[in-house]
């Protein structure tokens, strides 16, 4: 595993010396605060009936899952296209690390970075503790739940990188399939059948979610998000390898 230590360190210092990198943490943070301040601005009238306010921001509105579904698409859209594009990939290749090395140290590496964004976040858990008393079980589970889904988004954006040069269309097919895995179980109140009723559910993402911020943690759910991530990792090393003898 030292070749994925080294790609790992590699990746997230590649990171950190991004302008891009900074663009995303700002987008998030600006986001990210406006959605705050809303909430409570909302919950603060007395015209409005009352509410948590931790419980709405996690996930309750399509705020966050913009912000997951473009922070997922342009963390990854480089990691490997940049490499096929300069020709680096090659190089890295020969150097004694395995496809599996290099697309885990990539993967943890955006995660990791990921994970920063959201710590941030944390401040307004501290704001919330200072006016009133808050409930720890149903935030640990939210930032869970959010590992968990953002783990899955950066799977489905590392495979996209590993089938393109161009990190525009890799960025494209990212943003699309992550809008197709976000969208289709909304669809599950527009299906008849009790079987596709079931499947859809499952899928529901913002179910999970809503689930999560409510201190419900489903382990199906976490098994559903650490098998689909296997799969994209394992095709993204697929693809990997064809390109390494083409």
């Amino acid at each position: 595993m030292s070749g994925a230590l080294a790609v790992f360190r590699r990746e997230l210092k590649a990171y950190f010396y991004s302008p891009l990198a900074y663009v995303i943490l700002t987008f998030f943070l600006l986001v990210h605060g406006y959605y705050f301040s809303l909430i409570v601005a909302y919950l603060s009238d007395p015209r409005f009936p009352g509410g948590k306010p931790l419980e709405l921001f996690f996930g309750q509105t399509i705020f966050t899952w913009l912000v997951l579904i473009f922070a997922g698409t342009f963390l990854t859209m480089r990691l490997i296209s940049e490499e096929l594009r300069q020709g680096t990939i090659e190089t890295l290749m020969t150097a004694p690390v395995s496809e599996t090395q290099v697309v885990l140290g990539k993967y943890f590496a955006a995660l990791g970075f990921y994970l920063f964004l959201w710590a941030p976040t944390l401040v307004y858990v501290g704001i919330i503790r200072y006016f009133t008393p808050v409930d720890w079980g149903p935030i640990a589970a939210s930032y869970l739940g959010l590992f968990g889904i953002g783990a899955l988004f950066l799977a489905v954006g590392l495979f996209a990188s590993s089938t393109s040069k161009n990190q525009i269309v890799s960025a494209i097919v990212t943003f699309f399939c992550l809008l197709v895995l976000f969208s289709c179980g909304l669809m599950e109140n527009l299906v008849n059948g009790e079987t596709a009723k079931r499947v859809l559910g499952h899928l529901n993402l913002w179910q999970h979610m809503d689930d999560f911020a409510k201190g419900i943690v489903d382990t199906r759910r976490l098994v559903y998000y650490a098998t689909v991530s296997g799969l994209f990792l394992f095709l993204s090393t697929r693809a990997l390898a064809a390109k390494k003898w083409r």
